[in-house]
């Protein structure tokens, strides 16, 4: 060192880069694998090395650094509404599109096409999750639109499009298309039923004069929306009541964004939120000032409409979480093998390894569940499949997200004050990591909503039952657990009190037959005797002693 240098830099780890994020995790790839995907995995490889590289990380980086800018209006006073994004936000929304994020199961053109386009959203997400946003909406809405044959051949082609387009232009002459959502008001929150918007039907001369033959079921929109995602989107589902004959109650409708003449529908961008994390993306408050609305499914039957995309979206929760966690725990278990601390690297401490090995148990658990729920998906007309999503969607999504924000800090931690800074990446997937648990239903209303499932269908949980069973009784701790939560089952009709426990332990259970089953004895052993045999804590690294902590943190990262 010359003698005035202050210090020299070392012991610092290199960044988590230039890594194939499908290549260097076992317990994704035998997921895909089991679940029926096994013959797309080359794909997969090759998407998993572009997004572990440098700059495509950067993307992430540089999208949230220069959040949405809203222009209401352009140098002249004209009204636009335009949202306007950094380039990173565009390139990877053209990675998103390209590779089917918003769109493949739909397609027809792969055999288990929920659980690859699961495996592909989960490594989208530990690179930048404001941008699935969109497009999780976009996948969603495919469902709900097919109850218009109409409406969905005009705009199925658009959304099946694997070409990014985000020109401000009309759907007829856009080479793709985004769809959006809007639902919640300020009084109601969840509780849609006490929504005001109101939509009134267009008569048959002006609907025609403004969509021409596609003017069937045309009404105009006077309300509000207090979250109202992706304003850029092409269009977006929308819910308001009506109070025609025979027709009282809340309806769902399509709402483009611009009309056909190429002039701006009345959907008025007041404001973008500022939120805690997915800065890259656009969240914002709106008014209708008459907007056109088509109008979808029947009048009066907006809800049952809005939950066919609402089952996909929470889905969606699932996987962009389990993304999420994945991103934190390779990032800190990265940092501990190359940080020395005390004479040895971190990841070689006994309490480190704790902590790391139980983050590792959370990230392979919520993968297996994740892609056995993409299953269901995928075998929709197997009574037994759609009636256990019924449940495990809710429960997953309550408590796979609410694991999340712990898991977030605790990666956090491993970093030290390095991973409270933005120069990293754990600040951001910290602050990402709460908006699945609020999204498309918070907690209690997961928890509510799996009630309902039970109440409405003994076969629901005669098909959880009967996915626990296939793991045997071999395992005593396993064996008390579920016979337990079968005892509990039996009583949980109308128990609101005690919701929160039943979804838990719904998807623990779940989670601990799928590694039994599947996973290495020393992963399965630890995750039934740490979650299972006693009660979570609060706080992660509680594993008991004898764990092979060495081997769950040799499967959880794996190096060339």
């Amino acid at each position: 060192m010359h003698p005035f240098d202050t210090h020299e830099v070392f012991n610092q780890p290199p960044r988590f880069a230039d890594v194939n994020l499908f290549a260097c995790d076992p317990a994704l790839r035998e997921a895909v694998e089991r679940e029926g995907g096994a013959d797309a995995c080359a794909g997969l490889l090759e998407l998993g090395a572009r997004l572990g590289k440098a700059e495509t990380l950067d993307l992430a980086r540089v999208a949230n650094r220069n959040s949405p800018v809203l222009n209401n209006f352009d140098r002249d006073g004209r009204r636009i509404d335009e949202v306007e994004f950094h380039p990173a936000w565009h390139a990877l929304m053209a990675l998103l599109i390209g590779a089917g994020a918003h769109s493949s199961p739909w397609r027809g053109d792969e055999p288990a096409g929920q659980v690859l386009r699961a495996a592909r959203y989960i490594l989208f997400g530990q690179v930048e999750n404001g941008s699935q946003c969109p497009v999780t909406m976009t996948y969603a809405s495919v469902p709900a639109l097919r109850q218009s044959p109409k409406l969905a051949a005009k705009w199925l082609p658009k959304i099946l499009s694997r070409t990014y387009d985000p020109r401000p232009l009309p759907i007829e002459r856009k080479d793709g298309a985004l769809i959006g959502m809007g639902m919640t008001e300020k009084q109601g929150g969840s509780d849609v039923r006490s929504n005001t918007t109101r939509a009134n039907p267009v008569a048959p001369t002006e609907a025609r004069t403004v969509f021409g033959d596609d003017g069937d079921d045309v009404w105009r929109i006077v309300g509000h929306k207090w979250f109202f995602s992706a304003p850029q989107a092409d269009a977006h589902l929308v819910l308001a009541q009506t109070d025609e004959a025979g027709s009282a109650g809340l309806s769902c409708f399509l709402v483009p964004r611009f009309l056909p003449d190429g002039s701006r529908n009345q959907v008025r961008v007041q404001r973008l939120k500022d939120k805690l994390g997915n800065r890259s993306n656009a969240s914002s408050e709106v008014e209708f000032t008459g907007a056109y609305g088509h109008l979808l499914g029947k009048p009066g039957r907006g809800i049952p409409t809005i939950l066919e995309m609402g089952s996909h979206t929470r889905l969606d929760c699932v996987l962009g979480t389990t993304g999420t966690l994945r991103a934190a725990l390779t990032h800190a278990l990265h940092h501990a093998r190359h940080r020395h601390a005390f004479g040895r690297p971190l990841a070689e401490q006994p309490l480190m390894m704790n902590v790391l090995a139980d983050l590792a148990l959370e990230s392979e658990a919520a993968t297996a569940f994740a892609l056995r729920l993409a299953r269901c998906y995928d075998r929709s007309d197997d009574p037994a499949e759609a009636a256990l999503a019924r449940i495990l969607t809710p429960a997953g999504k309550y408590w796979i997200c609410k694991r999340g924000p712990a898991f977030g800090a605790e990666a956090m931690e491993v970093l030290g004050g390095g991973g409270y800074v933005e120069e990293g990446e754990l600040a951001r997937l910290y602050r990402e990591l709460p908006v699945n648990s609020i999204w498309e239903g918070s907690g209690n209303v997961m928890c509510l909503d799996l009630l309902r499932a039970l109440a409405k269908s003994p076969a629901a949980g005669e098909a959880l039952l009967a996915e626990l069973a296939i793991a045997g009784t071999a395992n005593a701790d396993y064996a008390r657990f579920t016979a337990d939560l079968k005892r509990d089952l039996a009583q949980a009709q109308g128990d609101e009190f005690g919701a929160r426990v039943l979804a838990e332990r719904i998807v623990l259970a779940v989670q601990a037959g799928l590694l039994l089953r599947h996973a290495p004895a020393y992963v399965a052993s630890a995750f039934v005797a740490s979650r299972l045999a006693r009660e979570p804590g609060g706080a992660y690294g509680r594993l008991p002693a004898g764990t092979d902590c060495a081997a769950i943190l040799a499967r959880a990262l794996v190096t060339a």
